[in-house]
């Protein structure tokens, strides 16, 4: 793919998930384009339906997350890595539970592909934060998943001041850690 097409591409992809969260199910293509700075032509160039939109976005939301779950742990400081980790998650997870809302079918090849992929970012992570003695031995992505879930639907039902959802992030890792 040339160059600008790539970068119309991924400017199309942000102004998605950006619409899409503001607008759920109402967010029209029309937006997207206007708010990429592109044509309606360029966005159904590179997403025919408004489905393989939604379905790209929630590909490219996961990619970026597992993207920076390997970022992270690569760092040293293992429970600090993992603190930024969840913190960008719950920030994250309520437009991603809106867009799969919006998918319909999120058991699409591509959307199971990336999911996995976080899913082993995450739990590698994860792992490295148990080995380092900062979080409990018992603890499971799946465990970790649905603390990240229910902060970020918490957070996302009414404004909540950034104070308070970082201090139930401290409750929440205070939890994970060895007693």
């Amino acid at each position: 793919m040339r160059a600008d097409a790539q970068a119309n591409r991924e400017r199309i992809l942000s102004a998605a998930e950006q619409v899409f969260a503001d607008a759920g199910a109402d967010g029209s293509t029309e937006a997207v384009a206007l708010r990429a700075g592109v044509g309606i032509g360029t966005v159904f160039r590179h997403f025919p339906t408004k489905q393989e939109l939604i379905e790209a976005t929630v590909v490219r939301h996961f990619e970026q997350l597992t993207a920076h779950a390997r970022d992270l742990n690569a760092r040293s400081d293992a429970a600090a890595a993992l603190r930024e980790l969840i913190e960008t998650m719950v920030g994250g997870t309520a437009t991603k539970i809106m867009l799969l809302g919006l998918l319909g079918d999120p058991t699409t090849d591509a959307v199971v592909r990336a999911s996995r992929e976080l899913r082993s970012a995450v739990r590698s992570l994860l792992r490295k934060a148990q080995q380092a003695g900062a979080v409990r031995s018992d603890v499971s992505v799946d465990d970790l998943y649905l603390l990240v879930r229910g902060l970020a639907l918490a957070g996302s039902q009414r404004s909540t001041k950034a104070s308070t959802r970082r201090k139930a992030l401290d409750v929440v890792l205070a939890g994970l850690a060895p007693r």
